[in-house]
């Protein structure tokens, strides 16, 4: 690839030294992404210009002007402060008529609601648990349909925000309790849905149009099950290195899957990138049930894409190394804008 400038806008929070020397594991953690990212770049020869993006749209409207990019590689997971406005930097983008990397607005919208994007998916005629919504400030009743144990989640937030083992519920007051939870603590309506007892499988798509879809990933418990605690993604097993290592939860290869499961998995991931409108990359999360179920859970767009995350290790075992994985979204921000702006 020829030598690019590339914006790159983060979390003022996770700007990234020149390097990891001197830093503990658990504070390199919080921008390893950001660091990975940066640092990779400039040793491909890009001219890369990080930028701490939070409150003011008008620092990146500067930055494009003065500095001219020929893409932005955008790794915000919020802006002022609230997830749910993700989408309206990439629509921004759009506007000034950059070429911007990962997905679309409409993609991130239509994502990130899981409610919405179970619907759209079940229509699809793939699996998802049962669920029900719980608005802010509405009374708390358990549909009769949907049967205990369930697990309440934030309907908005992503990255096991807020998800821990107190969020497995097996009676209609722990119910009530947790959506209190969700309601005052995370500030978002909360979904509760049927508790999947299986395998957490993930699967990264790389594309646009044409698809790439990467070895199926799994997240491995390790000692987690013992005393009767479930083996779920919680923020601790998601985001505390320190906790991994003690308990040894890894990912990896998911190992022992029938082929007939695998090639189910892999269409039923290619259908849902495509029904949500996804482009650029993203990764979807399935529970795996006894039965060779795979139950749609959440669609990722713009995943973490550190080095040592799901989506770059699962590349690496494709045979696509990790500048390699960058400049390929690159590319696809870059071919996107010249197709003309966002699918749909």
């Amino acid at each position: 690839m020829r030598r690019l400038r590339v914006l790159v806008l983060m979390h003022p929070d996770f700007m990234p030294p020149d390097s990891t020397d001197g830093y503990s594991a658990q504070e390199i953690n919080k921008w390893k992404t950001e660091f990975d990212v940066v640092s990779t770049l400039r040793a491909s020869g890009h001219d890369v210009r990080p930028l701490g993006v939070q409150e003011e749209i008008k620092p990146v409207r500067e930055a494009i002007e003065s500095f001219k990019p020929h893409v932005v590689y955008t790794l915000l997971e919020e802006f002022h402060y609230t997830s749910g406005y993700d989408q309206h930097i990439a629509s921004f983008l759009e506007l000034m008529k950059v070429p911007y990397t990962g997905c679309n607005p409409r993609g991130l919208i239509l994502a990130r609601g899981k409610d919405l994007s179970k619907t759209l998916v079940h229509h699809r005629r793939i699996a998802v648990p049962a669920f029900t919504v719980f608005p802010m400030r509405r009374k708390v009743k358990r549909p009769s349909r949907l049967a205990l144990p369930l697990i309440v989640k934030s309907l908005s937030e992503d990255g096991s925000f807020g998800i821990s083992q107190a969020s497995i519920v097996d009676t209609d007051e722990k119910l009530a309790e947790r959506v209190a939870f969700v309601h005052d603590r995370l500030g978002t309506a909360a979904i509760a849905e049927q508790y999947i007892e299986g395998r957490e499988l993930y699967v990264s798509v790389l594309g646009n149009n044409r698809l790439r879809v990467l070895p199926i990933w799994e997240l491995k418990f390790g000692r987690m099950g013992r005393r009767g605690a479930r083996q779920i993604a919680t923020e601790r097993a998601k985001h505390d290195p320190t906790y991994q290592e003690r308990v040894g939860i890894e990912d990896g290869l998911a190992k022992n899957l029938a082929p007939e499961v695998s090639a189910r998995i892999h269409r039923a991931a290619k259908r849902i990138y495509r029904t949500l409108g996804l482009d650029g990359y993203a990764r979807i999360d399935f529970r795996l049930s006894a039965d060779g179920t795979p139950y749609f859970i959440e669609a990722n767009p713009n995943p973490e894409i550190a080095k040592s995350q799901e989506f770059a290790t699962a590349a690496k075992h494709d045979g696509l190394d990790y500048p390699g994985l960058l400049h390929r979204i690159l590319a696809l921000g870059i071919s996107r804008a010249k197709a003309g702006a966002s699918v749909g």
